[in-house]
């Protein structure tokens, strides 16, 4: 196979498993999913959805997280990992949409990338489940499986994005990061991989990869 049709496997394969793609994070709206996915960095989206009921029951729009302390919402947020520099930006990015964008969360990219402790991923989810607008959010699962898929070099983040959005249709971009973060979780995770499993990997992955797979497997068994 060469480039082209290992990208369409990928995209056949994925819309095979994953016709209708479940949302990982519970919201309501921009202002809640921001929120939730800000609270997501460095902890896991089962347990940012425990929490975020609790937050959102006491304060689910801006005006009504201006009324608490830093210190309130850190101790309901505590569960979720980095609770200072969250509950921080929380509370400032809350201010900041009240003064500059009447209480609602912007559609606009460096907008939200302005915002206190939101950063390029955080603003590319929002744009792309919030507003529909095109965009290709990397995680530790898309970064790992396009380097596992021979699609991207797995240096950075920033260059896994790129070669994504490069090699798949932008039409296809906000549905296709859910698909293999759904993909990455199920059948093709960093601990406990089962390469029979990965049909995605066994087919177009990168040979060092699966070389290395193999190896380590062989020395399991002796």
């Amino acid at each position: 196979m060469d480039k082209q049709q290992k990208v369409q496997f990928v995209i056949d394969t994925l819309q095979h498993i994953y016709p209708e793609i479940p949302i990982p994070l519970d919201h309501k709206d921009p202002y809640t999913l921001l929120i939730a996915v800000l609270l997501s960095a460095q902890s896991t989206d089962v347990k940012v959805n425990q929490i975020t009921p609790l937050l959102f029951e006491v304060a689910d729009t801006p005006q009504k997280m201006v009324k608490l302390t830093i210190e309130e919402i850190r101790e309901i947020i505590k569960p979720c990992g980095l609770s200072p520099m969250k509950s921080k930006g929380i509370h400032g990015l809350s201010e900041i949409l009240l003064e500059k964008y009447n209480g609602q969360v912007p559609a606009d990219f460096e907008a939200l990338e302005s915002l206190p402790a939101v950063g390029h991923k955080t603003a590319s989810v929002v744009m792309s489940q919030a507003f529909n607008v095109p965009a290709f959010p990397v995680d530790t699962h898309i970064h790992r499986l396009m380097y596992r898929w021979n699609l991207s070099n797995g240096k950075s983040v920033a260059q896994t994005e790129k070669d994504a959005k490069r090699l798949f249709p932008k039409d296809l971009w906000n549905e296709l990061h859910l698909q293999i973060i759904w993909y990455g979780r199920q059948y093709s995770p960093a601990r406990g991989w089962n390469l029979e499993k990965d049909i995605i990997t066994k087919t177009i992955g990168r040979k060092s990869v699966i070389k290395e797979y193999e190896t380590k497997l062989s020395k399991k068994k002796k």
